[in-house]
């Protein structure tokens, strides 16, 4: 299998909505965002299967490593191999996959967050970062495209935080800020069963508002003439704000059931957008 092959496995196996997104793109940008999507579904797969935290923390410390000789052109796992050409190719920054890195330590060392200012900081290393990398495979002429990457990461990761919740207060992770849960009376072993309660639905639907301004400021400043370039990003967040819009539809009852999209759905929305894209590019013209 080669490291192409093996990054491409790794991406579908997982069912993400990331994968529908990537359908769309020429071939050697869909092999490093692959590729890189890969390396985030190793060093997160690392942080939830491995019980000892020394252990994850030295797997981490690995990748640290390994993420120096991609840049030296010389590295060892196979992800790592995929990357090394995308690097090159795209001119990829370094201290974004470092910060990647640095989320996942955040994970494992994870105590809650005090507010939303804190949980704002745990999304860029967690998400914002990876956006950041995304950006520079899609291409943009734009310094505003960055930001338009951070907005847009921030609110995926926001999402994901909301779907999750049940899944994470049993890996004894609460990433809804402290301040906002204390004010809704909402404990943090109201989280670990159902139902879900009137209060608790209070803050997570705090925490969609929350979602949907980074979405809608990334919007906003993305320049109209990067939009084709970013247009696996908006999928991506199309995909994300349908989910969301489905949580809330079912009265965020995250506690009961994890709400999913099925994957015809997800190329639904995902080829509904890209066509989307296709007619507003037409419209603006060259």
């Amino acid at each position: 299998m080669t490291p192409d092959e093996y990054c491409q496995e790794k991406a579908a196996a997982s069912g993400s909505s990331f994968y529908y997104s990537f359908l769309f793109l020429p071939e050697r940008q869909r092999r490093a965002i692959t590729a890189l999507y890969a390396f985030c579904r190793e060093v997160d797969d690392i942080v939830d299967e491995t019980s000892e935290p020394g252990v994850a923390r030295m797997k981490l410390a690995w990748w640290r490593t390994e993420i120096d000789k991609v840049f030296d052109a010389r590295p060892n796992h196979p992800v790592a191999r995929a990357l090394a050409p995308a690097v090159e190719e795209f001119g990829l920054t370094r201290q974004y996959f470092l910060d990647i890195l640095h989320g996942m330590e955040l994970d494992l060392d994870h105590e809650g967050f005090a507010n939303a200012d804190e949980l704002a900081n745990y999304c860029y290393y967690a998400a914002a970062a990876v956006g950041l990398l995304s950006i520079e495979i899609f291409g943009y002429k734009e310094p505003t495209t960055r930001t338009y990457a951070v907005e847009m990461g921030t609110a995926l990761q926001l999402v994901n935080i909301i779907r999750d919740v049940r899944e994470d207060a049993r890996r004894g992770r609460i990433y809804l800020p402290v301040d906002e849960m204390d004010a809704h009376g909402v404990r943090p072993d109201d989280l670990l069963s159902a139902p879900t309660s009137a209060a608790l639905r209070r803050v997570l639907d705090a925490q969609a508002e929350r979602a949907r301004q980074h979405y809608r400021h990334a919007l906003d400043v993305l320049a109209a003439h990067d939009r084709p370039a970013q247009r696996t990003g908006l999928i991506m967040g199309r995909i994300y704000m349908t989910l969301l819009e489905e949580i809330e539809r079912d009265g965020f009852r995250v506690l009961e059931h994890r709400v999913a999209l099925t994957p015809l759905r997800k190329l639904w929305i995902a080829w509904r957008c890209a066509r989307e894209e296709r007619r507003h590019a037409r419209r603006r013209g060259p």
